[in-house]
């Protein structure tokens, strides 16, 4: 990997895991459906010169139904289910479990492709998913006050990556894939519209909240876009998907230092596992496979 592509995966890193900042900051502001509604909708608009470039229309035109579902899928729900978790869960914590993400993407694909799973690999799956058990024991109280819930949101919005990842393999395989991030922000924030309407907060929020939002919609959502997929074309996706190891590291950073939140043993603990368990699931870690194993599509787009 050159070095200009190795700060550029740092990058990334660094702006997925400031997402997780930035909703816990503003999530309590808006409420989580019309803060991802502003995120997806403000992508959608800087991400308009890239649709409208190259022919990137067309192929949206094209393929309409499937990139909404995408949008749907792998944008408004789990970005909304991840902005829910935040009110309640530190930025620390929520980036964790959303490192589980290539995991069920996996598991997806053995369901619903028929992708065969090697020893190792569900080796890895047991392993990353005792890591989620380390993490959340304790947490996952259901009572007034408790944060069972957003633990259950966190791990359905990563289990929606999975199948976002897979269906796009299914059905959008061979479309630019710049078309299907910009496309996909438009058709989350259609679905989105009626919802964060009803929603909107009845007092205007604070200067910070939007701001909060400006960074969320543009940095951690459209140039991660950009970066992302300029990294696929550089290094490929194998390489490329190492950003889902850095992703909780800042996450954990940025929650520490910015929101003075507790990196605590057990978190810092369980994250190496879940980690451990992600290399192994996805072949990071590579090990020999049974002849005629196909390697399961992690996570096309992260948080």
């Amino acid at each position: 990997m050159r070095p200009r592509d190795a700060v550029a995966l740092v990058a990334l890193a660094a702006l997925w895991g400031a997402s997780f900042l930035f909703m816990r900051v503003a999530a309590p502001r808006f409420g989580p459906v019309p803060l991802i509604e502003l995120r997806v909708g403000l992508a959608a608009l800087a991400l308009l010169p890239v649709l409208l470039a190259g022919g990137r229309l067309r192929a949206v035109r094209a393929n309409l139904l499937p990139i909404v579902v995408v949008g749907a899928i792998n944008s408004a729900l789990p970005f909304s289910l991840l902005a829910f978790s935040t009110l309640s869960l530190t930025a620390g914590f929520a980036s964790v479990l959303n490192a589980t993400a290539p995991m069920f993407g996996a598991l997806v694909a053995w369901l619903w492709l028929g992708d065969r799973l090697s020893a190792w690999r569900v080796a890895g799956l047991a392993i990353g998913f005792g890591g989620v058990v380390m993490l959340v024991w304790g947490k996952t109280g259901f009572k007034p006050g408790g944060s069972g819930l957003a633990v259950v949101a966190a791990l359905l919005a990563t289990l929606l990556y999975g199948v976002a990842a897979n269906y796009t393999k299914r059905r959008l395989t061979g479309v630019d894939p710049l078309a299907i991030a910009a496309g996909s922000q438009v058709g989350a924030a259609a679905v989105l519209a009626p919802a964060a309407a009803w929603a909107w907060p009845r007092s205007a929020p604070p200067a910070s909240a939007w701001a909060a939002v400006a960074a969320l919609a543009l940095a951690c959502t459209a140039v991660a876009y950009i970066l992302y997929f300029r990294l696929i074309a550089n290094v490929g996706p194998a390489k490329a998907i190492a950003v889902t190891f850095l992703i909780p590291v800042f996450g954990i950073l940025w929650g520490a230092v910015v929101l003075g939140e507790a990196a605590t043993p057990r978190m810092v603990g369980a994250c190496a596992i879940i980690l451990a368990g992600t290399a192994l699931t996805t072949g990071v870690l590579p090990r020999r496979a049974p002849a005629g194993a196909v390697a399961s599509p992690a996570r096309a787009i992260s948080d």
